[in-house]
């Protein structure tokens, strides 16, 4: 199986696709999984001149692996220059995610970026080789040792460099379906990190329970998910046991070309 496999869906009447799940090392499914898969099954919506910009997804149920997954679309609006779709994801417990999108036709502007990439960090190249969470992608997590000589606001501050194992060319639908598909692996280290009762149990994953609540992905750039991306998280509130965690995906150039935001439940265990 392809990465490009793991994304497809089969159509299952109207408006509704159907997806299959994979497994994982945690049991369960992957919330990026299923977030890719939403947000592909809105996309079979949409007329191909119209991307993805930006998505907002709520988990609602832990998902089965082992069992495919239904997408149920709604067309909530086709406008001339954005197209909104609303996706529910269901399995036999029921709905499990509930997606929201939004594409635009690309249009010609003024292009500024304010957030840098930083400077002071190694290459991919130049960190050793880590076994990524996914057989579909490679992953070099940057050292946690290392002292920083820029700012950025919250704690926990946790950087990976990804890329994937397969070449989506120039379609920039999956190349952006690989980047959602990416970006719920850091948000909850984040929390961990930055929460020092969670944290001296950062390696025993165990200690506590975790869930992503929800998960926001802003698109500004075109994607080459298979060129190497470095994702940069960082907490910036925990309380009730949630965690709100922000950060930026970078081209290996310093390009900025997204913005992710994800709001975790972390709850230590009681019998620790």
């Amino acid at each position: 199986m392809t990465l490009a496999k793991l994304f497809e869906l089969e159509p299952h009447g109207n408006d509704v696709l159907v997806g299959e799940g994979h497994p994982y090392p945690w049991g369960g499914l992957y919330g990026g999984h299923i977030v890719t898969q939403a947000l592909n099954a809105a996309a079979h919506t949409v007329d191909p001149e119209y991307f993805p910009h930006s998505l907002r997804a709520y988990f609602i149920r832990r998902g089965d692996n082992a069992a495919t997954v239904r997408y149920e679309v709604d067309r909530i609006r086709d406008g001339r220059s954005f197209v909104t779709r609303r996706v529910v994801a269901r399995q036999s417990v029921g709905a499990i995610l509930n997606l929201e999108a939004s594409f635009q036709k690309p249009e010609i502007s003024p292009a500024i970026t304010t957030v840098k990439m930083p400077t002071d960090i190694p290459k991919p190249d130049e960190i050793p080789f880590s076994q990524a969470f996914s057989e579909y992608v490679e992953e070099r997590p940057v050292p946690r040792d290392i002292k920083f000589t820029d700012h950025r606001d919250g704690a926990g501050r946790i950087m990976t460099w990804y890329r994937t194992l397969e070449n989506f060319g120039g379609n920039q639908l999956l190349n952006r379906c690989a980047l959602a598909y990416l970006s719920d692996d850091l948000p909850t280290a984040s929390v961990v990190l930055a929460v020092p009762e969670l944290a001296k149990h950062f390696n025993g994953f165990d200690a506590f329970f975790s869930a992503s609540l929800d998960h926001t992905i802003w698109f500004h750039r075109d994607v080459d998910a298979s060129q190497w991306h470095l994702f940069e998280m960082n907490c910036h509130s925990y309380t009730s046991n949630r965690g709100v965690s922000f950060g930026y995906v970078f081209a290996e150039d310093g390009t900025h070309v997204a913005t992710v935001a994800q709001e975790a439940l972390v709850r230590l265990r009681n019998d620790l």
